[in-house]
C-alpha cells in the first residue's frame, strides 16, 4: 500500500508593517520571502503584515499548516500576545524571531565591517549609535538592543556604543550628540515609517552627522539568515528535511 504524500512544508514571514501604508510593506515583505524561498528547495515561504487585515488568516489558509516566522526584534508585546494569541487560534507553530537568532550578532559585525572599510574607517576610532524602537509596555524590546548593541561593541571595539530608543528613555536624540565620526545602526527590521521619518528627526535633532545603515530587511545575509533558521526550527519541531 503507498504511503500518503508527505505534506508540502511551508512557513509565513510576519512583520508588524505600515498601518499607514500597507501595500507597500507587503510588497517589501513578499520580496524577502521569495529571497528566502529561493534558498529552501522543498519549502513554500508566504508573507503577511499584521497591518494588513485578514492577510495572515490567507496565507495560512493557503499554505495549511504553516510555521510562523516572526520578523521583529525581539520578544516583545506583539511577538509574546498580539501574534502568539493569531498562532494558536489558527492552529499553527510561531516561531523564535528574527532578533533573536544566534547568527544575527555575526551577521551585523560583517556588515559594519564593510561599511567602515568603504569609508576607510577604523571602528578603533569610530562611535556606533544603536536607534531601536524601545516600548512603553515591555522591557525586552530595549533590553534586546541593548544585548545587541553591547556585543557589537565588545566584538568590533568601538570608541563608544550608545543605545537610543524612540518610545522610552533615553531616547535616540539625547544620546547621539556629541559625537564626531559615528554610524548609525537601526535596530528595525522593516524600511518603516520609524525608518523614515522618526530615526532621521531624532538624529537631526541631535545634530548627528554620520551615515545611517538600511534596516535589516535590507541587508544581503538576511534571507540567508532567515532561511537557515527556519530550516533549524522546522527540524526541532519534527518537520521531515527535505
Amino acid at each position: 500500500m503507498a504511503e500518503p504524500p508527505t505534506p508540502p512544508l511551508s512557513a509565513v514571514i510576519v512583520a508588524h508593517g505600515s498601518p499607514s501604508d500597507p501595500p507597500s510593506q507587503e510588497a517589501a515583505l513578499r520580496a524577502l520571502a521569495v529571497r528566502v524561498e529561493s534558498r529552501m528547495p522543498g519549502w513554500e515561504i508566504g508573507s503577511a503584515t499584521l497591518a494588513t487585515t485578514g492577510k495572515l488568516e490567507a496565507e495560512i489558509a493557503r499554505l495549511g499548516k504553516p510555521l510562523i516566522y516572526p520578523f521583529f526584534m525581539a520578544r516583545g508585546w506583539f511577538t509574546g500576545q498580539v501574534l502568539a494569541k493569531k498562532a494558536r487560534a489558527l492552529g499553527v507553530r510561531m516561531l523564535e524571531p528574527f532578533g533573536v537568532e544566534p547568527g544575527l550578532q555575526a551577521c551585523a559585525r560583517r556588515e559594519l565591517s564593510a561599511f567602515l572599510a568603504a569609508r576607510g574607517w577604523q571602528a578603533s576610532e569610530t562611535a556606533l549609535v544603536v536607534a531601536a524602537h524601545g516600548s512603553a509596555v515591555s522591557r525586552t524590546s530595549a533590553d534586546s538592543a541593548y544585548a545587541f548593541a553591547k556585543t557589537l561593541h565588545a566584538g568590533l571595539g568601538f570608541t563608544a556604543t550608545r543605545t537610543g530608543f524612540i518610545e522610552q528613555p533615553p531616547f535616540l536624540k539625547d544620546v547621539a550628540q556629541g559625537l564626531s565620526q559615528a554610524v548609525c545602526l537601526p535596530y528595525f527590521a522593516q524600511e518603516s515609517g520609524h525608518m523614515s521619518d522618526d530615526v532621521p528627526a531624532a538624529l537631526a535633532a541631535a545634530g548627528f552627522e554620520g551615515p545611517t545603515l538600511p534596516p535589516f530587511i535590507a541587508w544581503a545575509d538576511t534571507p540567508a539568515l532567515i532561511a537557515e533558521s527556519i530550516a533549524r526550527q522546522g527540524a526541532e519541531a519534527g518537520l521531515p528535511c527535505k
